[in-house]
């Protein structure tokens, strides 16, 4: 469990690797949309070959569909309910967190975090960490701490303040991920299937949420070449 709780603060870190950067020199918002569908296309994979796959082995393939869809729900209600709290621009590099709630922003920020570090406690379950899986957090998070720091540093957020943010996102992460060790045990015949399929749910609405918007908004209709490498780059990770 200590090694998931280890994997899962350094997948974290590189929202704050983002954030350093982004207050040093932030990058363009091409670069960001191409790293952030790359790293959509590595996750859906890792979903399909790390959850789905595995679930869909010890409970029937009917249930672990419906329980894949109360995951997206429950992660798209908790998404809903902090963007009408004034999360909602909590991404944007343009600075329109000036007009949100701060405790909403960084209760977002926590909740993007949680799904996929939930994820990668149960690779360490299976005796080693998905390097598939770990590239796609990387490449998801660090787009994600440099554009939404970015955007808190227009709105007048400073470094000192960013930077205790994401500290505090990274030991929820950690946390997530330890939580993923001990509930997604691919020996636990259905219930953990079943545990399988909700946070597969979880992650792919956290996907299709936070990552494909922005990604689409600046690549356009080359965002999905850039999602479809990123699969086959988890294809590979995958052989590894």
């Amino acid at each position: 469990m200590l090694a998931a709780f280890a994997w899962g603060a350094l997948g974290a870190s590189a929202l704050l690797v983002g954030a350093l950067i982004a207050y040093v020199r932030p990058p363009s918002r091409q670069v960001l949309a191409i790293i952030m569908a790359l790293g959509t296309g590595v996750l859906i994979g890792s979903v399909s070959f790390e959850l789905i796959d595995d679930a869909i082995e010890h409970a029937d393939v009917a249930l672990v569909g419906a329980l894949t869809l109360v995951g997206a729900l429950t992660f798209t209600a908790g998404n809903w309910w902090i963007n009408r709290s004034g999360g909602g621009g909590r991404k944007d590099s343009g600075g329109s967190q000036q007009d949100g709630s701060a405790k909403a922003i960084v209760f977002g920020s926590v909740l993007d975090g949680i799904p996929e570090s939930f994820v990668l406690g149960l690779t360490v379950l299976q005796g080693q960490v998905s390097v598939a899986l770990f590239a796609g957090i990387v490449l998801s998070n660090l787009p994600e701490g440099m554009s939404s720091s970015a955007g808190l540093r227009v709105a007048g957020w400073t470094r000192s303040t960013v930077v205790r943010m994401w500290l505090v996102v990274i030991a929820v992460s950690a946390v997530a991920a330890a939580a993923g060790y001990v509930v997604l045990d691919p020996d636990g015949g259905r219930p953990g299937a079943l545990a399988e399929a909700f946070a597969a749910g979880a992650l792919l609405a956290m996907v299709a949420d936070t990552l494909l918007p922005e990604a689409f908004e600046v690549e356009g209709v080359f965002t999905g070449s850039f999602v479809a490498i990123g699969f086959a780059l988890s294809l590979m990770l995958a052989a590894v």
